[in-house]
C-alpha cells in the first residue's frame, strides 16, 4: 500500500493561503477519485477540493476555521494495493461561489443550541388562578389601572393570577403588592422575567470572516467622512409609477436603484474622482472612465457586492434587468467570480428598512459608497406653503484622502 499527501495548490494569482470552511472526510473514511474532500476559501472565491485518487483518508491536517499556506499538507490517503511509498499530490480546485457553500460552511462545527430552562414556581399557579378567579368571572380579562399593570409587567407578574378586591374583581396595587408578600422569595411566573445566562460561541468563519476582515481594513486604512442630504423624491416617484404601469412584459419592474445608478454614470464626467480606486501603497489614484456599479447585496452566506458593468452604456430598463440579474446570481451561489469583482463605485440600499440616515463603509479601494434610505411622506415647507412630499435622505461616504467636502455636496 502506499500514502499519498495531497497539498494545498496556488489557487489563484496572488493567493498564498486559504481558510478551510468545511471538511467532508473524517479518518477512516472510503473516497473515490474526484470526490469532494473539503472546501476552502480565498479572498476571491470558496473552492471545493477533489480527490485525486480512490482510497482511504489516513490523516487530515487543520480545522475548520484555520488559515493555511499554499503548499501546505491537507490530506493523506492510504491507496491500497501498491507498493509502500509516500507521494505528494496537489488538488486541483473546484470554483464555487460562496453562498452555494453557506449551509457547507456551518458543517464544521456544531453551535450550542439555546436552551429554555423551565420556570421554578413555589407559588401554586393553579391555587393563584383559582383564588383570582373567586374575585372574578372566569374568563374575564384581569382589570387594573395603567400604574397596576406597568408594575406587574416589571416584575414579571401574570395578572390573571392576582386576586381582584375592587369593584367587578378589579385589582388594585394592595392587591398586587398582597400577592407578591405571599410568593416572596419565588421566581416570577412569568417566562420573560427569567434570568437567561448562557453563552454560545459561534466561530466567525469562511464568508463571515472575510466580511469582516475587509470592513476592519477599510476602517482603519481609509479616513472615512460622511455626507447626507434630503432629496424630494415626488416627481420621480410618479415618473416611476407612470414607467412601471406601461412596462412591456418583457421588461422588469423599476425600483428606485436603476435610477441612481443611471444618475451615476451620468455624473462620472463631472465628478471623475469618485468613479476611481487609489492603490495608497504606490499613491495613484485610478480614474476609471467605465461605471462599474457594486450593489452591496445580502445573500444567505453573507453581504456580497455583485457588479453591473459599465452603467453609462445602459438605459435604464437595461439597468434594472442587469441589477436583477446579478443580485440574483449572487443570492442562489451562481454568481461568477467576474461578476464579484471591479466595482468602481458601490451602492448600498436597505430597500423599504432604508431608516433615516446611515453611514455605509468604503469598498476598498474604492473612494465612495452611495447609500440611498427610507421614502417617507412627510410635509415639507415650499414657497410658504406646508405640502406632503415623498422625500428621501441620502447617505454617502468617501474617502476623504481623495475626496473634499465640496465635492460630495
Amino acid at each position: 500500500m502506499s500514502l499519498r499527501q495531497v497539498k494545498l495548490p496556488d489557487v489563484g494569482e496572488g493567493v498564498t493561503e486559504a481558510e478551510i470552511v468545511a471538511w467532508h472526510v473524517s479518518v477512516g473514511d472510503a473516497v473515490s477519485e474526484d470526490q469532494n474532500l473539503l472546501d476552502v476559501m480565498t479572498d476571491k472565491a470558496t473552492v471545493e477540493m477533489p480527490s485525486p485518487v480512490d482510497g482511504s483518508i489516513k490523516a487530515i491536517h487543520g480545522s475548520v476555521g484555520d488559515v493555511i499556506a499554499v503548499g501546505s499538507v491537507l490530506i493523506e490517503i492510504q491507496i491500497d494495493g501498491e507498493t509502500a511509498s509516500v507521494e505528494v499530490d496537489n488538488l486541483e480546485p473546484e470554483v464555487a461561489s460562496e453562498p452555494a457553500k453557506a449551509e457547507q460552511q456551518d458543517a464544521g462545527y456544531s453551535a450550542p443550541k439555546p436552551s429554555h430552562p423551565k420556570v421554578s414556581q413555589s407559588v401554586d399557579a393553579a391555587d393563584s388562578a383559582a383564588r383570582a378567579y373567586a374575585t372574578r368571572q372566569e374568563g374575564m380579562p384581569p382589570l387594573a389601572a395603567p400604574a397596576t399593570r406597568r408594575r406587574s409587567h416589571e416584575l414579571g407578574i401574570p395578572l390573571q393570577y392576582v386576586p381582584g378586591t375592587g369593584r367587578a374583581g378589579r385589582i388594585t396595587p394592595a392587591d398586587l403588592e398582597a400577592f407578591i408578600a405571599r410568593s416572596e422569595g419565588a421566581p416570577s411566573l412569568s417566562s420573560n422575567a427569567v434570568k437567561r445566562t448562557g453563552v454560545q460561541e459561534v466561530p466567525v468563519i469562511g464568508l463571515r470572516r472575510k466580511i469582516a476582515e475587509r470592513m476592519q481594513d477599510a476602517k482603519s486604512r481609509i479616513p472615512h467622512f460622511s455626507y447626507i442630504e434630503e432629496f424630494d423624491l415626488t416627481a420621480l416617484e410618479e415618473l416611476r409609477a407612470e414607467l412601471n404601469q406601461d412596462r412591456k412584459d418583457a421588461q422588469p419592474k423599476l425600483t428606485l436603484l436603476p435610477f441612481f445608478m443611471r444618475a451615476m454614470a451620468l455624473l462620472q464626467p463631472e465628478f471623475p474622482d469618485i468613479n476611481a480606486h487609489y492603490d495608497d501603497v504606490t499613491n495613484v489614484l485610478h480614474r476609471h472612465d467605465g461605471v462599474h456599479i457594486g450593489i452591496a447585496t445580502q445573500t444567505p452566506g453573507g453581504l456580497m457586492v455583485p457588479v453591473v458593468r459599465h452603467t453609462e452604456a445602459l438605459s435604464i430598463w437595461d439597468c434594472a434587468r442587469e441589477l436583477g440579474r446579478v443580485t440574483k446570481a449572487a443570492r442562489d451561489g451562481s454568481a461568477k467570480r467576474e461578476e464579484l469583482t471591479g466595482s468602481t463605485v458601490t451602492l448600498t440600499s436597505l430597500g423599504a428598512l432604508g431608516g433615516i440616515a446611515a453611514t455605509p463603509v468604503i469598498n476598498s479601494p474604492e473612494v465612495g459608497i452611495i447609500g440611498p434610505n427610507k421614502l417617507v411622506e412627510r410635509p415639507v415647507v415650499r414657497r410658504g406653503t406646508v405640502m406632503v412630499r415623498t422625500m428621501m435622505n441620502l447617505s454617502t461616504s468617501f474617502d476623504h484622502r481623495i475626496v473634499d467636502g465640496y465635492v460630495a455636496a
